[in-house]
């Protein structure tokens, strides 16, 4: 038998499944336009739709804050168990977190 692939979408059918109603690539325009500065908690909530900027899905769901921004993308940091990552990732997988 030979090997399954790891790649980076591995085993996430069920994850990355949207809903019925929500299916097709564009994503809602208010959150592209949305603004998030530094300091801001933002939900990591992956559309399967667009891969540019996309975090790896054991991110999905992890609430963080952003630091700044790169480019079109921000950065967010969060905690991970006891370890603090930095993402690189474009407002299309982001949402934001009601305080």
């Amino acid at each position: 038998m030979v090997r399954a692939p790891r790649g980076f979408r591995h085993r996430t059918r069920k994850l990355l499944k949207k809903h019925t109603r929500e299916r097709g690539g564009v994503p809602p325009i208010s959150l592209l336009l949305h603004e998030y500065n530094a300091g801001d908690k933002v939900h990591v909530i992956i559309n399967p739709a667009i891969h540019k900027g996309m975090p790896h899905r054991r991110y999905h769901g992890k609430t963080g804050v952003v630091v700044g921004k790169r480019g079109k993308a921000y950065l967010v940091k969060l905690s991970l168990g006891k370890k603090e990552k930095t993402l690189i990732v474009r407002p299309e997988h982001l949402r934001p977190a009601s305080q």
